[in-house]
């Protein structure tokens, strides 16, 4: 067995075990930049691409049901989230008779993390190329906050590719770059170098109104923290703040109403997560976040869009409001 299958078996079987409780403080166990040592509920595979002249690999997972339906969703995860998150959505679909495809990004998760820029009309190609190379003509996407940015591009570049689109708590649906000044590339590098697992633990807590267990909180913590150990963190550093002011410098809100493809918005009322906030003038911070409104305003400028809001729910709306979010989104696949 080569190393890199092994590492996959080992994911898989290590998936189910309980996570061990740690404090703040306490020494990690080093990841890879590429999650190495972080494990996946589903053996991850790898597609070789190349990406501004830079070869990149894309991982993901591909998740067969047991009894199929004939048709695949694709689940497009979120910036501060590894795609492992979506364990319970990718079963939930799975007992639907969906195939599921699961990558993670390039610049996130087990995928390479590039020298270049982040860009999302990139992140949607390799996402077709990805289907190309499964053989998937069409698929349904489920996305999830940054993921709801590229959905629309992707639905936006590729319609005849997509066949439903389910944002969930989205980000993009306003353009922050009405509200926050830019910020250079290096000065987020030094704030974010800077981010105690404390404070990142805080941050989502407080930004994303998450109403989940600690110990649910804790494989995100690890998921990022535990990466300062290796060697090659100053290039996933990078990275991760590319991916920020990807979603500053792109923003896709204008794009929306353009969608002619069935979407449903799945919103928590609670969400108000809104990137750059705190850059933006005191004034100005109250107007963002709006986002439940934000979708019902959109949904209603759309041929074929509806926007649902649950009530006492966060950012991670599939992991707060599982059974809600199973109606939802199975009702809508299945129309």
């Amino acid at each position: 067995m080569n190393r890199f299958a092994l590492a996959t078996v080992t994911a898989a079987l290590l998936a189910s075990a309980p996570l061990p409780s740690r404090a703040a403080d306490a020494p990690r166990e080093p990841y890879g930049i590429a999650l190495e040592g972080f494990a996946y509920p589903y053996p991850v595979n790898l597609l070789p691409l190349v990406n501004d002249g830079e070869n990149v690999r894309m991982a993901y997972m591909d998740v067969a049901p047991a009894q199929p339906n004939g048709r695949t969703v694709v689940l497009l995860h979120g910036r501060n989230f590894p795609s492992s998150y979506w364990a319970p959505v990718i079963k939930m679909l799975n007992d639907a008779g969906y195939r599921v495809v699961v990558p993670d990004q390039i610049g996130f998760g087990k995928s390479s993390k590039p020298q270049g820029e982040l860009h999302f009309d990139t992140l949607a190609r390799n996402t077709i190329a990805l289907l190309d190379h499964l053989k998937i003509d069409k698929a349904d996407i489920v996305a999830h906050s940054m993921g709801g940015m590229l959905g629309v591009r992707i639905a936006r570049a590729y319609p005849d590719r997509v066949a439903h689109l389910v944002l969930t708590a989205p980000i993009g649906l306003e353009d922050y770059r009405l509200y926050v000044p830019p910020v250079p590339t290096e000065k987020i590098i030094e704030n974010e170098d800077r981010l105690t697992a404390d404070g990142y633990r805080k941050q989502l807590e407080t930004n994303y109104a998450i109403k989940l267990p600690p110990d649910q909180i804790t494989p995100f913590i690890d998921a990022r923290f535990n990466i300062k150990g290796s060697p090659d963190y100053p290039r996933w550093l990078r990275a991760f703040v590319s991916s920020g002011q990807m979603i500053y410098r792109e923003p896709v809100a204008h794009e929306i109403p353009l969608i002619t493809e069935p979407t449903l918005f799945i919103m928590g009322a609670d969400d108000h997560n809104a990137p750059g906030r705190p850059n933006a003038p005191e004034a100005l911070r109250p107007k963002m976040g709006h986002n439940a409104d934000l979708a019902k305003a959109l949904a209603a400028k759309m041929p074929n869009a509806r926007a649902e809001v649950i009530p006492d729910t966060g950012h991670l709306v599939f992991l707060e409001a599982p059974d809600k979010y199973r109606e939802l989104v199975l009702g809508f696949l299945g129309r």
